[in-house]
């Protein structure tokens, strides 16, 4: 529990200061840089606050700190520049300037850095253990399912940034590549690597901590992922409606004729 509280004080304050930054330059979209970077530090504390280092540890601290810094960096270069995301935008309007800069605080800061903390779980369970740390098969069947997972996630983003960096693609679906496969390959990626970080913590002997794994699996599809976009997307891509019914939704698989 230890590890846990210093790891949740840490992320409470580097959001705090996040949240300050973005009342000064009026952008709360700053925060979905963090969130990728949050779980690497998280874990950075979990693992070097823990009693010893093993196999295990030094390789979750490797495969974390990948996951999170490519999304961090990717998000980075895609946001920076651009103004404030829509959902940001519809909220400032909604509740009106003189109250939306404290309300972000609770809303997007603090929800944020409790989703986080929630979903690292398999994380800490890992650097909890009194396991030796030894890699076993489940082991390298967690690293089989995270280079699965970030290879569909980093390529799929690649593809998408590449795609919009076009101007005639305006307006229209991008169905090639991994997206000829998945409407959403770069959520199912990002589900599968969240599946591997539970593996990793089963091998451990870590059990109830998959539960944050299942948490995030769930925001992914259910709440402000796949859902959440295809609620967009219906309603400003006309295209959208075939590539629906030849597309699978989530898990890839080969189009409709």
């Amino acid at each position: 529990m230890t590890l846990f509280i210093q790891a949740t004080v840490l992320i409470w304050l580097l959001l705090t200061l996040i949240w300050v930054w973005s009342v000064i330059i009026k952008n709360v979209s700053i925060v979905d840089i963090f969130w990728g970077v949050g779980f690497v530090i998280a874990n950075v504390v979990y693992v070097w606050m823990s009693e010893s280092l093993n196999p295990r540890k030094i390789l979750m601290l490797i495969l974390v700190s990948i996951w999170g810094l490519r999304l961090a960096i990717y998000l980075a270069f895609r946001n920076i520049g651009k103004g404030e995301d829509f959902r940001y935008q519809e909220f400032r309007r909604t509740y009106g300037e003189g109250r939306y800069w404290w309300l972000s605080y609770f809303q997007t800061f603090l929800l944020q850095g409790i989703l986080m903390m929630m979903i690292s779980l398999p994380l800490l369970g890992i650097s909890l253990s009194e396991d030796s740390g030894a890699l076993n098969v489940l082991d390298y069947f967690g690293i089989l399912l995270w280079l699965i997972g970030f290879t569909f996630e980093a390529v799929s983003d690649f593809q998408l940034s590449r795609f919009k960096k076009n101007a005639n693609n305006k307006g229209k679906v991008l169905n090639t590549g991994l997206w000829k496969y998945s409407r959403h390959p770069n959520y199912f990626g990002d589900a599968v690597v969240w599946c591997s970080y539970a593996v990793f913590s089963i091998a451990a002997g870590s059990y109830w901590h998959i539960i944050g794994s299942v948490i995030m699996i769930l925001l992914i599809i259910k709440v402000s992922g796949v859902s959440l976009l295809e609620k967009t997307l219906k309603n400003t891509k006309p295209q959208y409606q075939e590539y629906i019914y030849k597309t699978s939704s989530f898990f890839p698989w080969f189009p409709k004729k």
